[in-house]
């Protein structure tokens, strides 16, 4: 039991002073309008405001989509994008952009569960928005 704890301390010590930093992948949506697992159809978008997330080319994002009351039995990407990639990763989805999205993209996700102990399924309908790349030229200047 020592040994396992002084091993446990000296990994803790050694992963402490590498200074390695830890990166998550950012959320998708943020205030999205709930669902209710009622046969309902709910759109989203995924941009910078209004329940969006804009994404630059090459990015990739994640969305949970639990709820606190609900229980998720069973997530389906059912019309994949066109620009991207989505898969289905526990309880919600990974969306991944191609290199070279511009524009506007959409999938399909049907979800399944219990909500406040009544079964049933949402589609929800979600549109993706490419963020504009910004260039700045070498000789341009800032002016306030």
């Amino acid at each position: 039991m020592l040994r396992t704890l002084a091993r446990f301390s000296m990994a803790a010590v050694l992963l402490a002073s590498l200074n390695i930093s830890a990166s998550a992948t950012p959320r998708c949506l943020s205030d999205q309008e709930p669902y209710a697992l009622t046969d309902d159809i709910v759109n989203w978008t995924m941009s910078i405001v209004n329940w969006t997330m804009s994404i630059a080319p090459g990015a990739e994002c994640i969305q949970g989509l639990r709820w606190s009351y609900m229980q998720i039995e069973f997530v389906s990407v059912l019309g994949p994008p066109k620009k991207g990639k989505a898969v289905v990763v526990g309880s919600g989805f990974r969306y991944f952009a191609d290199p070279n999205f511009k524009g506007t993209d959409s999938f399909t996700v049907v979800v399944s569960g219990i909500n406040k102990k009544t079964p049933g399924n949402s589609v929800l309908q979600i549109e993706v928005k490419a963020r504009p790349q910004v260039q700045v030229s070498s000789s341009s200047t800032l002016q306030k």
